[in-house]
């Protein structure tokens, strides 16, 4: 449950300031450990009602849930963030993934296959300014160096674009547009670069729109 809601409140890019708001007129506490499960399950639902949309579980309606499946998925989404993809839903992906591998559904396919997915989405990144390697020796960026050279290549979108001033660093810019200030609650993860990017692509979209690929 605790894993849904911070899910839900990166799809739906909600700024910190936002998001304790929130937890506190649906379960009248400013932390989800001290909430019960009656109350997680109500900040779900209010999550809901504000656009979070939970991706089925395995055996459900048959999403892919094999390690190519939600890397391409944790992709789609990161694209959708930085305005590549302007829908970022499963059937979205599904259509996508069909084109790339040949495969009616995502879940039936081989890893082998698979593997041709995940290039095209690095590719599609690669053409938007979201490298998945270093410059300097080719070697693959780590997962917590991704997520924050996403968050600095949405934010030169959102400058190119006028929202963003021009000298502001990242923790400036995640301040003045989300609400979030870096580093409050302890050093950064990769969780916390990824709901920073949700609420940069978020002002991305609201601001300048950008064209997508999909």
């Amino acid at each position: 449950m605790l894993a849904k809601i911070n899910i839900g409140r990166q799809q739906i890019g909600m700024v910190e300031d936002d998001y304790r708001q929130v937890l506190f007129e649906e379960t009248g506490k400013t932390s989800l450990k001290e909430c019960s499960d009656a109350q997680l399950d109500a900040m779900v639902g209010r999550l809901k009602q504000l656009g979070f949309k939970p991706i089925p579980k395995a055996g459900g309606r048959g999403v892919a849930q094999h390690p190519m499946a939600r890397k391409a998925r944790a992709l789609w989404i990161s694209l959708h963030h930085l305005g590549a993809v302007k829908n970022p839903s499963e059937q979205a992906l599904e259509a996508f993934a069909k084109r790339q591998v040949g495969c009616e559904k995502l879940i039936w396919a081989r890893q082998s296959d698979a593997y041709r997915l995940i290039e095209a989405l690095k590719a599609m990144a690669t053409r938007h300014g979201w490298r998945q390697t270093d410059p300097t020796n080719g070697k693959k960026l780590t997962p917590l160096q991704l997520q924050v050279h996403l968050c600095e290549v949405i934010l030169a979108k959102l400058r190119n674009a006028g929202v963003a001033d021009p000298n502001w660093t990242l923790n400036q810019a995640a301040f003045r547009l989300c609400g979030i200030e870096l580093g409050a609650d302890g050093p950064m993860s990769i969780e916390s670069y990824a709901q920073l990017a949700a609420a940069l692509g978020k002002s991305l979209r609201d601001h300048a729109p950008q064209g997508a690929e999909q």
